[in-house]
C-alpha cells in the first residue's frame, strides 16, 4: 500500500516542469526538445517524429487563447497609454498601428503558448500523459 502512495509523486519528480515549459514554448516535444510539437500552425501532433512520445492526451482547449489575450492585453495596453500621452497621433494612426500590433502579437504568442500548455499538462502528467507506455 506504501509503494502505492509513493508512485504519483515519484513519478512527478522525474518530469521537471521549466524544462518542459520551455521546449513547448519552442513549439518543441517536451519529453525530447528534438521533434516539431506542432503539425500546423495550432494543430499538435500525434506523436513525436524523433522520441515517438504520444502528445495527442492534450487538452489545451482555450487556455493558450486566454493567456494570448492576458499577455497582449498587459504589454499593449500601457504601450497605447504612452503613446498617447507622449505623442498624441491622429486616432486613426494610431488604432491602425496598435491594431496591426495586437494582432501581429497574438498571432506569434498563440502557437507558442499552446506548446506552453501542452509541456506543462506532460510534465504534471495530466490528462493520460502519466499513463504507461
Amino acid at each position: 500500500m506504501t509503494e502505492q502512495a509513493n508512485t504519483p509523486q515519484a513519478a512527478s519528480e522525474d518530469r521537471p516542469m521549466k524544462p518542459a515549459m520551455w521546449r513547448g514554448f519552442r513549439r518543441r516535444c517536451p519529453n525530447c526538445g528534438e521533434g516539431s510539437l506542432l503539425e500546423s500552425y495550432l494543430k499538435v501532433r500525434d506523436h513525436c517524429p524523433v522520441c515517438g512520445q504520444a502528445l495527442h492526451h492534450h487538452r489545451a482547449d482555450d487556455g493558450p487563447a486566454y493567456l494570448t489575450i492576458l499577455v497582449v492585453g498587459h504589454l499593449m495596453a500601457p504601450l497605447l497609454h504612452i503613446a498617447f500621452v507622449q505623442y498624441r497621433p491622429d486616432p486613426l494612426v494610431m488604432a491602425t498601428i496598435f491594431a496591426v500590433g495586437c494582432v501581429g502579437l497574438s498571432l506569434y504568442l498563440l502557437p507558442r503558448l499552446k506548446g506552453l500548455v501542452v509541456g506543462i499538462q506532460w510534465a504534471r502528467r495530466m490528462h493520460g500523459f502519466g499513463a504507461a507506455p
